[in-house]
């Protein structure tokens, strides 16, 4: 009996069918992953529209409205209440013809008093430029310290009865760590070139007259905050020997003392005495970038600092 000739092409055959479906398959797979790949990367180019704020400004309206600036949290030079952020918002909300008055909203505990007279002296500048731009300060929940600093340049400054108002006074601070060196038996091995270089070091004995000198530093800068404040609020600071000892006092205590003028929020001082409702934030606010930045060098830059000249920070607080 003959068997069946079978054909001799058949087993390349079968090959090339078998290659041919798994090419099919890896370029479907390709096509699917390239898929899920632009629509991860359109999720999150939404969610970064969505969520991050560029730094843009607001659109401008026609007609007057009320420029508001906000200043919140620590005084800071490259921090997001630096002089130099706030005084690019001051001046793009003076310059701007449709500004009818300018609010300065603060939120702040103080902080640098070199920041705090920066920005000082650019409203004083600004309202010598433009004089029938009023600046008004709406303190929130704390205006202290460096914060007050620049409220005292305000012709007027409005609070809520809860408000924290004042802390004129400046402090240094620092640790001193020798007895706990002594304990455990840590021998502080300080070399420098000056003899007062290791001023105030946190890990030597306190030396008295590099005290005192701080002391008379810190006397100086005092008394130019107090010399602002005087200025700033003229007649109708009602002065006590308690006022400029660095205690604070709530909204209605300050309006008392004649640290601030009356109550009031934003709304009710564009709505009541600028006479323009329509209210247009100035405040530069950080990009992506800049926080980035930020967040990446804050902590290295500030390490560098601490190691080269102490650690002993002196601000208005």
């Amino acid at each position: 009996m003959e068997l069946p000739t079978q054909d001799p092409q058949w087993e390349r055959q079968l090959l090339e069918k078998i290659a041919l479906e798994a090419l099919k398959e890896q370029k479907a797979k390709r096509r699917w992953g390239i898929f899920f790949k632009l629509a991860f990367l359109a999720y999150l180019v939404a969610v970064l529209v969505l969520v991050v704020d560029w730094g843009g400004s607001e659109k401008l309206v026609d007609g007057k409205h009320t420029a508001l600036i906000n200043l919140r949290g620590t005084i800071e030079a490259g921090g997001e209440t630096s002089a130099e952020k706030i005084n690019g918002a001051l001046q793009s909300a003076f310059e701007d013809k449709g500004t009818a008055g300018v609010i300065l909203r603060i939120n702040s505990p103080g902080g640098s008093p070199v920041q705090s007279g920066i920005v000082y002296d650019e409203i004083r500048r600004l309202r010598t430029k433009y004089p029938e731009v009023p600046l008004y300060v709406v303190v929130e929940d704390l205006c202290a310290s460096g914060g007050y600093y620049i409220a005292s340049a305000a012709d007027k400054i409005f609070v809520d009865k809860a408000s924290i108002v004042g802390s004129i006074g400046v402090l240094m601070d620092g640790f001193g760590f020798t007895g706990t060196m002594d304990k455990l038996g840590v021998e502080r091995r300080l070399l420098t070139a000056g003899a007062n270089k290791g001023f105030l070091d946190p890990f030597s004995p306190q030396d008295e007259k590099q005290k005192a000198h701080a002391q008379l530093l810190l006397g100086e800068i005092h008394q130019q905050f107090i010399e602002v404040v005087r200025n700033g609020r003229g007649k109708r600071l009602k002065e006590t020997p308690e006022m400029f000892s660095g205690l604070m006092w709530t909204g209605s205590q300050s309006i008392a003392l004649g640290l601030a003028d009356d109550f009031g929020t934003v709304d009710s001082v564009a709505r009541d005495l600028i006479k323009a409702e329509t209210v247009l934030d100035y405040s530069v606010k950080e990009n992506i970038a800049e926080r980035f930045a930020k967040r990446l060098g804050a902590e290295m830059g500030q390490s560098i600092v601490f190691r080269l000249f102490g650690g002993n920070r002196t601000g208005l607080r």
